[in-house]
């Protein structure tokens, strides 16, 4: 009987919202000529985010999105339930560091929406909080922080809405007030940090902070700020223009930092591409009007990664290793080619990651499922497993530079994260006691059944898929089903805990994680064979996950709901242009659906080493191939598709959505809808979880109004 239901309230709310009259979209052709290949683009418009026009037009359309998603009932008990796993948890923990006896943390209470940032002396157990980032102003958020070597001065990475574009303010814990100085424009992802006497702080400035740009991500200098001094006084430690010998590009980012003896200051020069060019100097060069730099690795090394201890250089590396090593050279005469191997590469996992404490190395060695964490003593070399319990263990140090204690976070699909504490000269694992909440989430693991599979793709390679349900599911394709994947960068799409799908998974939806070739799930490999030319294989082994699903009957093409976030936008914009029949909801966040123009945005130049240049023809045929676009045709029955945007996105820009939104708008012949849900209290994401709550339990609602579920059908006609 519930299946009839189930069948009723989709052709009923298909009856009352069948006819979508969207906001006029104009079409103002374009023919661009790629190598021979024309591709006509009737939204180029679009892309001046700055003129009236496409201002009114985004706006039109984040009014005309609300109203209909306005009217699928019960959005506000999946936002509510949100808040509700979220209170589960307890306070949540983000960045912690260690100075002496104190300990310093973001934290975000059960019942509020950002973190802030608190004290605790670890000598009396108190708790003090040192600074409401909202007292700054609304929506005003802590990207990132870090402390002065005696715990006197924290520098704070601001941001506002989700925005990247951020400014480092510095709290005097003394008199508990921001100092004069304010420091930026800063992106969100780069380090900062004090110099040994505390009195500088070494960063990267943007060349700009208009969001609008095109020069954003570009021609980025590392700087050293005096504090109290005026910034326009800040010397420029690298930058391609004042460091031509440094043969920078301009979407590189002159990445700074200090070795953790102060002995050495370490230069990279950052991209999408993990092989980067790596600098040092003395740190003594600090006072000199112009840096020394010595190059100590270069891209065609396949170093992703190093770490220097005194004169020993620590390297990881692909090099004749798709799974990757850690070698030892000298730091002053390095020799990567007799370069001593201190971990060997595994053939059944990878080595994803090292970071450093004060006598160790650490190092993961996960297979995208599980990651394991081992430590290497620096002195001794001698290595071996650090017993924290089965799943996706990460770790960080809390002070390199003082002692070797780390905090690992140890997470699984159905278990939420618990922190460890852990110091290898105590060899005791601790459950942390500061930074874990009392937890009062059910018991997912009695509810819902985990899944490992290996699926066949287009060119028989096997695919991993992870697939989440209740363990009452009856198979026979009637139930609602979530994929989502990746797909880039060598990323692993591991195992996490999240509220937003543990609600999902409580309206009756099967999860499932297809870990696609570009990803890092099995080595640089897997990465490589989902880069460039071999970048359909990421929708291809998308498709292969999905058409398994119906196959084996935990899903059909009419309860299907595919998913896919930023470079995942190829994934999910392709995955429905190739085979629209399969899915019934196809939802693109801040995705990249435009291949053939992102390198035209701020953030496109640094895409390059991993999807390709239009200016070259080889590559210009792997964009055309990525452009989920151009490949939507007039009178296709495609999904409905909501197509969710950040207005203050600076890495994937607004109009790259809209622009996807305005075609499939165009052109469906479905009848079912495609919304562009444009946030404007978001950026590429957002720390505000009132914000994230509220966008997916519209976008979720949305999902399950037009797979049927009886819950979020919409009682009564409304006009379009």
């Amino acid at each position: 009987m519930k299946n009839i239901f189930l069948s009723v309230g989709l052709f009923v709310g298909h009856v009352f919202l069948a006819q979508y009259n969207y906001p006029q979209t104009p079409e103002k052709a374009v023919v661009d000529n790629y190598f021979g290949t024309k591709i006509n683009d009737n939204y180029r418009w679009m892309e001046d985010l700055k003129s009236p026009e496409v201002q009114s037009w985004f706006k039109n359309q984040s009014d005309y999105s609300h109203d209909v998603i306005n009217k699928i009932p019960h959005r506000e008990n999946l936002f509510n339930r949100m808040k509700e796993v979220q209170k589960m948890s307890g306070d949540s923990f983000e960045i912690i560091q260690q100075r002496q006896s104190l300990y310093f943390y973001t934290k975000t209470k059960k019942s509020e929406n950002l973190s802030k940032l608190y004290l605790r002396d670890i000598s009396t157990g108190k708790e003090t909080l040192i600074f409401d980032p909202e007292t700054l102003g609304k929506n005003t958020q802590i990207t990132n922080f870090t402390v002065d070597s005696k715990g006197k001065k924290i520098a704070i990475l601001l941001s506002k809405s989700g925005g990247e574009i951020c400014n480092l303010r510095i709290l005097d814990l003394s008199t508990k007030k921001m100092l004069a100085d304010e420091i930026g424009p800063i992106w969100s992802e780069f380090t900062f940090e004090f110099t040994q006497d505390d009195k500088a702080i070494m960063y990267t400035k943007m060349s700009t902070a208009d969001p609008d740009s095109n020069m954003l991500l570009k021609d980025m200098k590392a700087m050293l700020h005096v504090i109290g001094t005026d910034v326009k006084t800040d010397k420029i430690l690298a930058s391609r223009e004042e460091y031509p010998e440094l043969n920078a590009l301009t979407e590189q980012f002159t990445s700074v930092y200090f070795t953790d003896d102060y002995k050495y200051v370490v230069l990279r020069l950052s991209s999408v591409k993990s092989e980067s060019p790596i600098f040092i100097a003395p740190y003594s060069e600090l006072k000199n009007e112009k840096i020394k730099w010595k190059q100590i690795v270069k891209p065609l090394d396949d170093i992703t990664d190093v770490f220097i201890s005194g004169d020993k250089l620590f390297l990881l590396t692909h090099k004749d290793a798709p799974n990757y090593k850690i070698t030892l050279t000298s730091l002053l005469k390095p020799n990567f080619n007799n370069a001593k191997t201190i971990v060997p590469e595994s053939k059944d996992a990878v080595i994803i990651s090292i970071h450093n404490s004060k006598n160790y190395l650490y190092y993961s060695l996960g297979n995208g499922i599980v990651r394991d964490k081992y430590q290497v003593n620096i002195n001794t070399l001698a290595r071996k497993k650090i017993d924290f319990p089965s799943g996706v263990n990460s770790s960080i140090s809390l002070n390199p530079r003082e002692n070797d204690n780390i905090y690992c976070n140890n997470v699984n699909w159905l278990t939420p994260l618990t922190t460890f504490e852990y110091n290898p000269e105590k060899g005791k694992i601790i459950k942390s006691k500061y930074f874990n909440s009392e937890a009062n989430y059910p018991d997912y693991n009695k509810l819902y059944t985990v899944k490992e599979v290996e699926v066949k793709s287009h060119d028989r390679t096997m695919i991993p898929l992870s697939i989440m349900y209740p363990k009452n599911i009856k198979m026979n394709g009637d139930t609602p089903a979530y994929i989502t994947g990746y797909g880039g960068y060598g990323i692993s799409y591991e195992p996490y805990f999240s509220t937003r799908l543990s609600v999902l998974m409580e309206q009756g939806v099967i999860i499932a994680v297809a870990h696609v070739r570009g990803g890092g799930e099995k080595g640089e490999e897997w990465h490589k064979a989902g880069m460039k030319a071999s970048k359909p294989n990421t929708w291809k082994d998308f498709i292969a996950c999905s058409e398994y699903l119906v196959n084996q009957k935990y899903a059909s093409p009419s309860k299907l709901i595919g998913n896919g976030v930023s470079a995942g936008g190829i994934l999910i914009g392709r995955a429905i242009t190739e085979r629209p029949d399969l899915f019934a909801v196809a939802i693109a966040e801040v995705g990249m659906t435009n291949t053939l123009r992102s390198e035209t945005t701020a953030n496109g130049p640094n895409q390059i080493p991993e999807i390709g240049t239009i200016q070259n023809e080889e590559d210009a045929k792997y964009l055309l191939e990525m452009d989920a676009q151009s490949k939507v045709k007039k009178g296709v029955k495609y999904p409905a598709v909501i197509v969710r945007t950040g207005m203050n996105d600076s890495r994937i820009v607004p109009w790259e959505p809209g622009k996807f939104a305005a075609v499939l708008q165009k052109n469906s012949s479905s009848g079912k809808p495609v919304l562009l849900y444009a946030n404007y209290e978001n950026g590429h994401f957002t720390n505000d979880v009132d914000v994230i709550f509220k966008e997916y339990s519209d976008i979720f609602a949305f999902a399950l109004w037009q797979v049927g579920h009886p819950d979020y059908q919409p009682k009564e006609n409304t006009e379009k």
